[in-house]
């Protein structure tokens, strides 16, 4: 087991994958973090060297991720809402935010904006 930025993760888990089960890690700051650290695509976790391991997690912890980067969504979010734009009355509603089509197919932003429209 290996442990990364607060993570147990076994040792032949791939590193790319570890990476993006963090929130705020997609595909793109997975390959960015990877090459800036020499670090192949197929390599395992297992096979890290200590350095290249601390190396990246001090990395991670000067990101902002997890509950920090839910809670700054949630509050732009409500910082919309409070100034009474468009999207924040969109986002209240429940409703798609980006002009997507409302006469059908909104159960997904429905879905998605269930959390918004409490408080």
């Amino acid at each position: 087991m290996v442990f990364l930025f607060g993570v147990n993760f076994p040792e032949q888990r791939l590193v790319s994958r570890a990476l993006q089960t963090f929130y705020g890690i997609g595909p793109n700051v997975c390959v960015g973090l990877m090459a800036r650290f020499r670090i192949h695509n197929t390599a395992k976790i297992g096979d890290l060297g200590d350095r290249q391991t601390n190396d990246l997690a001090a990395e991670l912890s000067t990101m902002t991720l997890e509950n920090d980067l839910r809670r700054q969504v949630v509050d732009n979010i409500k910082r919309l809402r409070d100034m009474g734009t468009y999207r924040g009355r969109r986002h209240a509603m429940g409703l798609p935010v980006r002009g997507q089509r409302t006469r059908t197919q909104i159960m997904t932003a429905r879905k998605l904006n269930k959390i918004e429209r409490r408080g």
